[in-house]
This record gives C-alpha cells, structure tokens and sequence, in this order.
C-alpha cells in the first residue's frame, strides 16, 4: 500500500495550519496594540505614568513570549534552511522570549511598587510566574540536551518527545496566564458593553486560536517527521 499520498496531504494540511497560526499571531499583536496605544495611554518601560509602564507588560508576555515561544516552535517549518538554520532559529527565539518574558515581568512588579499593590496574590500571577519558571528549565533542558554539551543520539531520541509535548504544554499554561490577565483586567477596568470590551474579547480570542494552531502544526509536523523516519 502507498502510503506517500496520505503522509503529503498530512503535510500540506499542518502547513496550511501554520501559516493559519502566523496569521492568528500578527492579529492578537495589532488588536493588543490597538488596545494598549488607543485606550490605555500607550507603552513606557521608563515612565513615572504607572499606567503606560503596566502596559509593557501585557505587551512583552504576549509578542515578547507567548508569540515568539510559537514561533520558536513552529521554526522547523517555517524557516526554509538546512537542519541546523531551523535549529538556531528555534533555540534564539526562545532565548528572546526568555528575556523579553523578564522584562515583561519587572515592568509589572515596578508597577506594583508605584501604586502599592501587593505581589502574586492572584491567580493570574501564580499561573503566570509558574510557566515562566518551567519555561527557563524547559530552555536549560533542551539548550543541554540538544546544543551543549549535547546528550548522545539515542538519549536525544528518546527525551525529544518530552521536550516538545513540555513545549506544548508550556504554551497552554502561557496563554491560559494570559487570559486569566485580560480576564483580571476587565474586572479591574469595570468595562461593560463597549468598543474596548469588544476589543479585549476579540484579543483574548485571536490569543487562544494562535495557541491552537500552534499546536496542532508542532503535533501535526511531528507526527509526519516521524511518520517518514518509520
């Protein structure tokens, strides 16, 4: 039996999906930046508005990590090069991500400072600070196993898959951070039905469907990656 037709529509179909998630990931950055530079004073790292500082952080958690961490993990397809381009990408995306994620971080906790608020006392920041510390030993894991001082090929065969379902995993965790903090904030913002609650909805759902397709192109391209090793 060939088994060539179903593997190459299996490919064209998680190719289709992820240019659907690159499509998901621009808008959720032009409908946060919308949000945050129309109806919330615009973004500041050094400010004394406390407000435009607090922006960066919903700015820098989504385009600096929760985007750039799937398109790190979508690298392999989308950067048309010989394995070890795809790999380089893959690895300084999420080192990107890694240190914007930091500064999003700080800028929030600054925040906090100005206008005395308490620390981690909701259930967005625990979600939040949770998977950025499982992010930096995801990051330590794979950066030892794959990059130096490089595991052997058998040990890389076997703990690869642990790698990308935690790298799934992790996106989840990111994006369910990331709506519990739009969540948070409407609430704080008391918004009903308006323009700007429209907006943050439409936000919160082009974040989610980005996260979906993510994952479906990474599940779908690792299973034809396998399927063709077979």
């Amino acid at each position: 039996m060939d088994y060539g037709a179903p593997r190459e529509s299996l490919w064209m179909t998680s190719k289709r999906i992820t240019v659907t998630a690159h499509m998901f990931g621009i808008l959720a950055n032009i409908l946060m930046l919308i949000w945050l530079l129309h109806y919330r004073e615009g973004i500041e790292l050094d400010s004394s508005n406390p407000y435009r500082l607090f922006n960066v952080h919903p700015f820098l958690m989504f385009f600096g990590f929760i985007f750039l961490v799937g398109e790190a993990m979508m690298a392999y397809k989308t950067v048309a090069a010989q394995r070890p381009v795809p790999k380089f990408v893959h690895l300084f995306l999420h080192l990107c991500a890694l240190v914007l994620g930091i500064v999003g971080i700080h800028a929030t906790f600054k925040f906090h400072d100005m206008v005395n608020l308490l620390d981690m006392y909701s259930l967005h920041s625990w979600i939040g600070m949770g998977t950025f510390c499982l992010f930096i030993l995801q990051w330590l894991f794979g950066f030892s196993l794959f990059v130096f001082p490089k595991a052997s090929v058998p040990t890389r065969a076997s703990l690869s898959h642990w790698h990308v379902s935690g790298g799934r995993m992790l996106l989840y965790m990111a994006i369910c951070a990331a709506l519990t903090g739009l969540m948070q904030k409407f609430t704080f913002m008391q918004l009903k039905n308006n323009r700007e609650s429209y907006l943050i909805n439409f936000l919160g759902l082009a974040i989610l469907l980005f996260g979906i397709a993510v994952d479906l192109s990474v599940s779908l391209g690792h299973y034809t990656s396998h399927n063709q090793m077979a």
